[in-house]
């Protein structure tokens, strides 16, 4: 899977994100490091909008910024999980294709159990019209 991945700060739980990504095979383009979240959501958001990668995965320290960027971009939906089951209900339900989370609260594993969720669920082709509503198509 091509995953567009950005964070505003460099971190060990970012390196191991990016570590654990590329070595499940998965083709990482890491779009935005270091740079403010502003900036980071938006490139984040705009691989995926472009298609350059099928989903994105951004962090910053609270999570909250780096979503809002995003979402910004036409044909984003990112999503600001704490948890697995969030993580997978966002797919699930929402069809979300960035996954976004916080570096301050969380730990390696719920990262990994949250990636591994989302790049692992796929949207319910019955909340498709749902989706297809709130970004104003028919």
């Amino acid at each position: 899977m091509r995953i567009a991945f950005g964070t505003d700060e460099e971190t060990p739980l970012t390196t191991r994100i990016l570590d654990d990504l590329r070595r499940a095979g998965h083709e990482v383009e890491h779009v935005a490091a270091g740079e403010q979240w502003p900036e980071v959501g938006r490139a984040v958001g705009t691989a995926v909008g472009a298609g350059r990668a099928e989903v994105g995965v951004v962090c910053c320290y609270t999570g909250t910024g780096v979503s809002i960027a995003a979402n910004k971009v036409p044909g984003v939906r990112a999503a600001l999980c704490t948890d697995a089951a969030t993580a997978a209900g966002a797919r699930r339900w929402n069809d979300a294709n960035v996954l976004a989370f916080g570096l301050r609260l969380t730990s390696p594993e719920v990262a990994q159990e949250m990636i591994a969720a989302f790049l692992t669920t796929g949207p319910d082709e019955a909340e498709l019209p749902a989706v297809a509503r709130v970004e104003g198509r028919p």
